[in-house]
Formats: C-alpha cells, sequence, structure tokens
C-alpha cells in the first residue's frame, strides 16, 4: 500500500511540474508583440509601419547596448564617499546618452512620417512595456 502512495504521490509531482507554466523570454515574440501593440494603437499604414519600424529597432539596439552599461554601474559596490558620487554621474549621463539616443531617433522618423504618427507611436510603446511589466509583477507574485 505504501509503495502505490509513494508512486502516486511521485505521479502527482512529476504532473503538477509539467504543468507549469514555464515562460521563457523570446526576444522575437516581444518584438513581433510590441510592433503589433503599436501599429494598432498608433494606427499605422504597411507603409508607415515599413519607415517606423526599422528606426525603432534600430534605436532599441543602440539602447540595449547602453543598457548594458547601466547594469554593470548597478553591481558596481562603492565603497567611499568619492566613488558613489562617481557611479551617480557616470549613471547620469548613461540616462542621457539614453535620452540623446531616443531623441535622434524620434527626428528620424519624424522625416518619414507625420510627427502625430511618431507621437501616437512614443505613446504605445510606452503603455505596451507598462502593460508588460505589470504581466511579469502579476506572474511573480503567483
Amino acid at each position: 500500500m505504501k509503495r502505490f502512495l509513494i508512486i502516486g504521490m511521485l505521479l502527482v509531482t512529476v504532473m503538477m511540474a509539467g504543468a507549469q507554466d514555464k515562460k521563457k523570454f523570446s526576444p522575437e515574440k516581444f518584438q513581433a508583440d510590441m510592433e503589433e501593440y503599436i501599429s494598432e494603437k498608433a494606427n499605422l499604414t504597411p507603409q508607415e509601419e515599413a519607415k517606423i519600424f526599422p528606426l525603432l529597432r534600430e534605436m532599441h539596439k543602440k539602447q540595449r547596448a547602453i543598457y548594458k552599461k547601466v547594469h554593470r554601474l548597478a553591481k558596481n559596490k562603492p565603497t567611499d564617499e568619492a566613488a558613489c558620487a562617481s557611479v551617480i554621474e557616470d549613471y547620469d549621463n548613461v540616462n542621457i546618452e539614453l535620452k540623446q539616443i531616443e531623441k535622434c531617433y524620434h527626428k528620424k522618423m519624424m522625416q518619414e512620417v507625420p510627427a502625430s504618427k511618431v507621437y501616437e507611436v512614443i505613446k504605445a510603446e510606452y503603455y505596451f512595456h507598462r502593460g508588460w511589466m505589470k504581466g511579469i509583477q502579476k506572474d511573480k507574485r503567483r
């Protein structure tokens, strides 16, 4: 009888482990979902998508390189006041660099499509990221 109980518990454990939703992040799916969301919310035509999305992807690629710097700064553990001040200054400079990249690409986008469309793209991207992060936080609470 004990043997059946142990086997039953093992089966239940294995089934539960297999049933858990193990979500692995897919950059390709994230990109596709974001572009679909932006396109829908900003009411982009296929022609506007063809002009905006390559620029948006290029901007994100450059920003990812900068985010690596932010990550390195966050790992830094300064030991004195001077070192803390230096890390804060570096962090501020990196954030300014991120904003300069955004500004440059927003100008490029406005050369391709009307400013009102770029505004809607910026707004849609903001809400996409915000909603995505809320979903992640919700999943972590489970």
